[in-house]
């Protein structure tokens, strides 16, 4: 195996890693993000949060394999995951309780 096979395989180990890992953590940060701060009942924050989890895990995806490398996917999906998860975590009193 070639240095140049071994560095593409490796790019594409940590761009499905980003995916899967990062898009999991992305997709669970703006669920507790908007599951918080969205301004329904409470039943109809979750739900809607839950259902568009689904939508932003995609688009982490695509952006996984779309980036110009691996670690640009891995650094963009984990700086959003981190920013919405402390949004929810953070402030409580500056929300309502899910």
């Amino acid at each position: 195996m070639t240095i140049l096979a071994s560095s593409r395989l490796a790019n594409l180990a940590g761009r499905i890693s980003a995916a899967l890992f990062g898009g999991y953590a992305l997709a669970y940060g703006f669920t507790a993000f908007f599951s918080v701060y969205l301004p329904l009942p409470r039943p109809d924050r979750v739900v809607t949060a839950s259902l568009l989890c689904f939508a932003v895990w995609v688009a982490a995806v695509i952006y996984a394999f779309a980036a110009r490398s691996a670690l640009a996917a891995w650094l963009l999906i984990a700086v959003l995951a981190t920013l919405l998860l402390l949004g929810a975590y953070l402030p409580v009193e500056w929300r309502t309780r899910p």
